[in-house]
């Protein structure tokens, strides 16, 4: 049932977009929330949906994040995902040049934990793109420039339920790195699972929390359409502002 509803959430999320996609030569649609909220997951969904009838490309702003070398530099290796280890610039340039035909988007390898130049995807401009991730800030009023996203969509869920989802993302990747010593979580696999989880809380609770309630959850009173998602991961449409 509740795989159904989650179905059901997504399915009225993609109709809305198709509508607003209607309504313009191509939309840019940006989608944000927690660590661990499942934002990916998400994005990948609506676009198996809206891929029946529309050209639809995913793309995460993980790749505007700076280099590690560059947050090392400017000491902020430890605040990875906040806005200010975002290259915003290059991000609205990329939004840009979209517009215009086609764009260059980085991407981060979640192996390596940084930014890999060889897996840049050239894009040409698709019917709709999903941006999804963190380093978003509030957008203008309509209507917005041509380097911003045409609308925001929030992932809201409670702090008890992304902990948990964040525990268990952080666990399989820690499992995973087993069978990959190049991933980042091999690191981590001298550490008993006891050890890892203690470890796991004290990144969310120093990192993840504050950045979340600083600068993730303002974003929500901003948002264009505000979506719930709960533990069962069922999403619905909680708000609609451009209705």
């Amino acid at each position: 049932m509740a795989q159904e509803q989650a179905q059901t959430g997504i399915e009225a999320l993609a109709s809305r977009l198709a509508k607003l996609r209607a309504e313009r030569d191509s939309l840019i649609a940006g989608l944000t929330g927690s660590v661990a909220s499942g934002k990916t997951t998400l994005a990948a969904a609506l676009a198996d949906v809206l891929d029946d009838t529309l050209e639809v490309e995913t793309v995460s702003t993980d790749g505007f994040l700076f280099p590690n070398s560059v947050l090392a530099e400017r000491e902020l290796t430890l605040r990875k995902g906040f806005p200010e280890t975002y290259d915003r610039q290059a991000l609205g340039e990329a939004l840009q040049s979209l517009r215009g035909g086609k764009a260059a988007f980085p991407t981060y390898s979640h192996v390596t934990y940084d930014v890999d130049p060889a897996l840049t995807r050239l894009i040409p401009k698709p019917d709709v793109l999903i941006l999804e991730g963190l380093g978003f800030q509030p957008l203008s009023p309509p209507p917005r420039g041509m380097h911003e996203p045409d609308l925001l969509i929030y992932l809201d869920a409670s702090e008890e339920d992304l902990l948990a989802w964040f525990l268990e993302r952080f666990v399989r990747l820690w499992n995973a790195a087993r069978e990959d010593p190049a991933s980042f979580y091999a690191n981590f696999l001298h550490m008993s699972e006891p050890e890892l989880m203690e470890f796991a809380v004290s990144v969310w609770e120093r990192i993840n929390l504050p950045n979340l309630r600083e600068n993730i959850v303002p974003l929500k009173q901003r948002a264009d359409i505000v979506l719930s998602k709960t533990r069962d991961h069922t999403v619905t449409i909680a708000e609609d502002r451009l209705a």
